[in-house]
């Protein structure tokens, strides 16, 4: 007998017998106003662990009465836990055998789960039914456990434990959700399945930008498109016009599906920033002078009018203080800038204006991988497409060529991690053509090959608008 009815003076409750190999252990009584309490300086263990020598299939529930409502559904491989369910999930490690108190009866009775290959986690559905599932899980091995997922009541509501199952749906019904268990959540691990909800907006192109953003010049289109998400290693020699390039982009892809961005520029003054901004919004120039030659400038009311726009489509990171400002600095206020401003790309220009102090014995090498890994996983949580720009390092006997994404100085990391590798060249030679033909060697990688491929394209420098 699992249960049995207690009378004890005036007081009747149900009395649920903790057997193990035949001999009684500890009782725990529920009254009829659902009031428990336990034999004291008893030994903790499961209720009705008997049922469960020698099984390959464990099951576990909440309460006695779910183990109950088990058995009259047939399932006898069913063992429920003592004291109830936590709150929550414990934030601290698991303590060790002696010091578990809360789970002591896992560590009396291990000798008959380590003979199980199977747990499956029977919980209440509640957040504390979830958070006994998961310190029971800690303690056994998630990659033995499986979870019963309870079906549906209404269009909101679930069942909340196996007896509610048994009490509105039946035996059957309660078979069915067990045999149902589903594999226990590992972090990290995964099925294809959990991603096939992904997979299948991806291929009805319900994300948007699944081809990336047009950058503006139909010459480059074919190589390169922004993608939200990814991470762009912009690099050519000084002057070439890398982060005339990447303003002009910048106020292309506004223009088109109205972007905002995180500006982290260490290289420009504010105002002068400003005004190469203005001047590709508004194409006009800022001044009159000799680069303006004979186009009009801009007026105060058009001026007005590209400080709005400015203000609307570009947030500033910029240090207070003397000190360089490190990549950990960088991300979390551009995190912020997503979160507040919704922005959805990010410019870092240049690399070595960053603090990159490392730790001892890290090498520059290591230290770029990790600090790339953590842009990518800014810019792929987020959704936030990144433009680094890195300078390469002095070239010897440099002849005016384009040079190379492993000439980048620092680590070939640049090249083997980004998504995209951008060159920037400038012809200088006037043998060889008009001087302000840039070149982008851009596509030196594409690692999204649905938005580009690796080419080169040429576009024409407009020196009176900075376009």
């Amino acid at each position: 007998m699992h249960n049995q009815t207690l009378s004890s003076y005036s007081q009747i409750a149900i009395a649920f017998t903790y057997y193990r190999g035949g001999a009684l252990v500890s009782c725990k009584y529920r009254d009829v106003n659902k009031k428990f309490w336990q034999e004291a300086n008893t030994e903790k263990i499961f209720y009705g662990i008997d049922d469960i020598e020698g099984a390959s299939d464990i099951i576990i529930v909440e309460g006695e009465i779910d183990k109950l409502s088990m058995a009259e559904a047939g399932i006898h491989n069913c063992v429920s836990v003592p004291d109830g369910a936590p709150p929550s999930v414990s934030k601290k490690d698991v303590p060790s055998a002696d010091q578990d108190k809360k789970y002591q009866f896992l560590w009396n009775c291990k000798n008959y789960l380590n003979k199980a290959s199977r747990i499956i986690l029977a919980t209440d559905g509640d957040t504390p039914g979830q958070a006994l599932a998961e310190e029971i899980a800690r303690r056994v091995g998630r990659e033995r456990c499986w979870r019963v997922k309870w079906p549906k009541k209404n269009e909101v509501d679930h069942f909340k434990d196996a007896n509610e199952v048994l009490m509105y749906l039946g035996p059957e019904a309660l078979k069915e959700v067990v045999d149902n268990a589903e594999l226990y959540p590992i972090s990290g691990l995964f099925n294809f399945k959990d991603y096939f909800h992904e997979i299948d907006a991806y291929y009805h192109k319900k994300f948007g930008f699944e081809f990336g953003v047009p950058t503006g010049w139909n010459s480059l289109n074919n190589l390169y498109n922004v993608v939200p998400g990814e991470l762009t290693i912009v690099t050519g020699v000084p002057n070439s016009g890398k982060s005339e390039w990447i303003d002009a982009l910048l106020c292309n892809l506004n223009a088109s599906v109205g972007w905002k961005f995180a500006l982290c520029s260490m290289e420009n003054k504010v105002r002068e920033h400003g005004r190469k901004l203005l001047e590709k919004h508004m194409k006009k120039p800022f001044f009159v002078g000799r680069y303006g030659g004979s186009v009009e400038r801009m007026s105060v009311e058009e001026l007005e009018q590209g400080k709005q726009w400015l203000d609307d489509t570009f947030f500033l990171l910029r240090s207070e203080k003397d000190s360089l400002p490190s990549i950990s600095w960088v991300l979390d206020l551009a995190k912020a800038a997503v979160l507040r401003h919704g922005v959805s790309g990010l410019v870092i220009d240049p690399y070595n204006e960053l603090d990159h102090q490392r730790l001892p014995n890290q090498t520059e090498t290591e230290y770029v991988s990790q600090m790339l890994t953590k842009v990518k996983r800014f810019a792929h949580h987020h959704g936030c497409h990144v433009w680094f720009v890195a300078h390469p390092r002095q070239l010897q006997n440099w002849s005016g060529s384009p040079p190379n994404m492993y000439d980048i100085s620092g680590s070939a990391h640049f090249i083997n991690k980004c998504d995209n590798g951008i060159v920037i060249h400038r012809n200088r030679d006037p043998e060889n053509g008009p001087i302000d033909l840039v070149q982008v060697v851009c596509v030196r990688k594409v690692r999204n090959k649905v938005a580009g491929t690796i080419g080169e394209a040429y576009l024409e420098y407009n020196r009176m608008l900075n376009n």
